[in-house]
């Protein structure tokens, strides 16, 4: 069963269950996620389920509603996706994603299946010097609410809150750039998704990592 946790900051302040069809978030008392905050409208979002899917809708809040820092009006939702409502946040988790993908028949699984992807950072100032891509989804960028975190360049630490995101899919390890142009894979800025291959080079701006498999540990 997927799960919701409400965050701000980086503090987890609750967990929620999604074991309904739709839970609404809001300021309003009579929303299943009260989040008592004047920037939050009475009746700002809700996630649905619906179909095989979950979803995620904006209900005309007066501040917007965003997915990996992307407003949206009406967005799918996966493992890992952050919903952010004005300074809080809603991270997604269903691991029964990662469930169904391991269950896969054989013959529809990538060929980098056997393998674990890794972004090795070889160039810039960062917290982590590996890691591992374990999700359906990984983000990338300098908002403290992705998963791998680059420092901006320049004076002023320039950088996308959210610059790309890599997703593990049957063709193997895909990079999607979320800012156009700001991800450089060998040499070549990336609009739109691109597939990853053993030892490429991507640069986030004052950061280069490279691209690897490895067998599970």
């Amino acid at each position: 069963m997927p799960k919701l946790l409400l965050k701000f900051n980086a503090a987890v302040i609750k967990e929620v269950a999604m074991d309904t069809a739709s839970i609404s978030i809001g300021r309003k008392p009579d929303n299943d996620i009260v989040i008592d905050n004047p920037a939050i409208s009475s009746h700002h979002c809700k996630l649905t389920r619906e179909g095989g899917g979950y979803y995620v809708e904006d209900l005309e809040s007066t501040n917007g509603t965003f997915v990996n820092e992307k407003r949206i009006k009406k967005s799918g939702l996966h493992h890992n996706d952050i919903v952010g409502v004005a300074k809080h946040a809603v991270v997604f988790l269903n691991e029964a994603e990662l469930t169904a993908d391991a269950a896969a028949p054989a013959e529809v699984k990538p060929v980098s299946a056997e393998k674990t992807g890794w972004l090795r950072v070889l160039r810039g100032v960062v917290d982590v010097a590996e890691h591992e891509l374990k999700g359906l989804s990984t983000y990338i960028g300098k908002s403290d609410r992705v998963q791998v975190q680059i420092k901006g360049s320049g004076l002023f630490g320039s950088a996308p809150e959210v610059a790309a995101s890599v997703h593990r899919k049957t063709e193997g390890y895909i990079l999607v750039a979320v800012a156009d142009g700001y991800p450089v894979v060998n040499g070549v800025k990336v609009t739109g998704p691109v597939v990853l291959k053993e030892g490429d080079m991507i640069d986030f701006g004052s950061t280069t990592m490279m691209f690897e498999l490895r067998e599970p540990s």
